[in-house]
Order: C-alpha cells, then structure tokens, then sequence
C-alpha cells in the first residue's frame, strides 16, 4: 500500500476495465468535487493509466489487479458508483492536505 500527501495531488484517475462506462460516470462526479483544488480527473482503462497520475480510483473487485498494474501509486477501491465514502475521504485529503494511503 502506497501513501500520498493529499496537498500533492494533481491528477486522479478512474479505472475500469475498458475505460468506459463506469469509469466515465465516477470521473465526471469526482471532476465537479475536485476542480475546486485544481485537480485533473480522467478515466481510463486500468492498462493504459497514465504515468503523471497521483491516485488511482476504481471498483474495489479491481484494486488487486489495478496495483499490480501501477505499484507505485495510491489505489483507492469503491463500491458505490455515487456517494461512495472513499470519494469524501480523497476529497478530504486532498483539502486538508492530509496522507491518504491506499
């Protein structure tokens, strides 16, 4: 497990298996919350994450693989598409400039 200084985060990604769908609904949600702290969020497929990503957030059925793909990063899991506590907690790490471990 990797951990970050949330006031270090410029760029989250949101993963998925094919970089569609799922990821693109997560990614428009979390784009709203964090362009307040000038934070980039895209999606993509969990091969083609880019190198410049901070975090990395996908479905929790998907962290084993997604850290396997980028060990050196943080990977948050979710569950929930909308509302998911892992969302607040990246949102208020990055706000408050707190480590957040994932």
């Amino acid at each position: 497990m990797r951990t970050i200084d949330g006031a270090k985060v410029r760029k989250v990604v949101v993963a998925c298996d094919a970089g569609m769908g799922s990821s693109v609904l997560v990614a428009s949600q979390l784009s709203e919350t964090l362009a307040r702290y000038a934070v980039s969020v895209q999606h993509a497929s969990i091969n083609e994450i880019p190198d410049d990503a901070d975090v990395v957030v996908c479905q929790e059925a998907l962290v084993v693989r997604t850290r396997r793909a980028v060990p050196d990063r943080v990977v948050l899991g979710f569950r929930l598409f909308l509302g998911d506590p892992a969302f607040a907690r990246l949102a208020r790490a990055i706000r408050d400039g707190v480590l957040l471990a994932g």
